[in-house]
Order: structure tokens, then C-alpha cells, then sequence
């Protein structure tokens, strides 16, 4: 009976306080929204985009930053845009500088990087353009939807100079530095396309 007693008394403890802890979590304020939320946020947004899984791979490390915001999806995106294209215009500068045309197996290989060097050069400051735009956003209104009007301009100009660069190559022959540009070029216009997506989707609620 002793036993019985003690295992009694054991299991009203453990009953009373779990149900103190029950009504203290009750009594606690809602949980801010976590990171998981976030990141699914970015997953769903992602879905509008060309590139649905890059979209994600390369945003989901800002979830803390973007939280639940269009805005700042967008404005994310396009960072990381420009850092790519920033990257790749740098890398066209060092590839173009003390070359000539001997130095390729195609002739026309060294007039294209030429050109892909010059456009990048204006995709980086139409990028940088969207970005100090997408800072200084006015909360509603008509002067948002003008505002956002700019990006949505420069991002797909952007975009577009991005394809002329692969498309100054059309014609010449399979040189290992027109591929290499080419693989390189495709990557950053996947990212363009994303950002550019992502702006127009924020573009499209305002």
C-alpha cells in the first residue's frame, strides 16, 4: 500500500506541474517569426522566378535580413545580382587587358569580349541604379509604383546587356575563351532573371 501511496502522490505531482508550465506558455507573448518562416516565405517567392532553385540556394542565407518582406526580397536579390555581374565585369577587364586578336583562335572572339567587357560595365551601373532606388522606397502610393517603374527598367536593361554579351559571340568559333565567358555570362543572367522576377512581383502589389 506504501508503494501505491507514493506512486499516487508522484503522478498529482508531475500532473500539477505540467499543467503549470501548460498555463505559463499560455500566458507568454506570441513567438516572433522564426527563421524557418522566412526561408519558406523565400521558397514560395522563389516559385515565380525562371530559376526556382537558384532562386532559393542563393537567397535562403538572408532569411534573417528579408524575414516575411517583398521589399527586401527584392531589394536582396538585386544585391546579389550586382555582385555577381561586379565579379564577372572585373574578370572581363583582367581577361581583356594585353590581348589581341592573335591571342584567339577566332579573330572575332577578341572583338565579342570587347563588347561582353563594355555592356557588363553598364549592367553593374544599372544594378547599382536599382539599388540606392530600392532604399529610398516611399511607402504607397504613385510614387512608389514610378520608383519601382525605375527598377523594374534598369534590372530588365540589365538583363538584356547581360544577353548581348552571349550573343556578341553567335558565329564565333568554339573558342575556349568565348565558352568560358559564355558558361560564366549564363550563371549571372540565371541571378538577373530571378532579381528581375522578384522586382516585378513586388512591382505587381504596390
Amino acid at each position: 500500500m506504501r508503494i501505491l501511496r507514493l506512486i499516487l502522490f508522484f503522478s498529482v505531482a508531475i500532473a500539477a506541474a505540467i499543467a503549470s508550465e501548460a498555463a505559463a506558455a499560455e500566458d507568454q507573448e506570441p513567438a516572433p517569426p522564426t527563421t524557418a518562416n522566412a526561408s519558406e516565405f523565400i521558397r514560395t517567392s522563389c516559385e515565380t522566378t525562371q530559376y526556382p532553385e537558384l532562386c532559393y540556394h542563393s537567397l535562403s542565407g538572408y532569411a534573417n535580413a528579408v524575414q516575411q518582406d517583398p521589399a527586401r526580397l527584392a531589394l536582396v536579390a538585386i544585391g546579389v545580382s550586382l555582385s555577381r555581374a561586379t565579379g564577372m565585369s572585373a574578370y572581363l577587364a583582367n581577361l581583356t587587358r594585353g590581348r589581341n586578336r592573335n591571342d584567339f583562335s577566332d579573330p572575332r572572339a577578341a572583338a565579342a569580349l570587347r563588347d561582353c567587357s563594355a555592356v557588363f560595365g553598364d549592367a553593374v551601373s544599372q544594378m547599382r541604379g536599382s539599388i540606392n532606388q530600392m532604399r529610398r522606397l516611399s511607402t504607397f502610393g504613385e510614387e512608389l509604383r514610378f520608383q519601382m517603374s525605375n527598377v523594374q527598367t534598369w534590372m530588365s536593361a540589365a538583363l538584356t546587356n547581360e544577353e548581348t554579351c552571349t550573343d556578341g559571340f553567335d558565329g564565333v568559333m568554339d573558342d575556349p575563351i568565348k565558352i568560358d565567358v559564355c558558361d560564366r555570362t549564363v550563371s549571372v543572367k540565371e541571378v538577373t532573371s530571378n532579381a528581375l522576377a522578384l522586382v516585378n512581383s513586388f512591382a505587381a502589389n504596390c
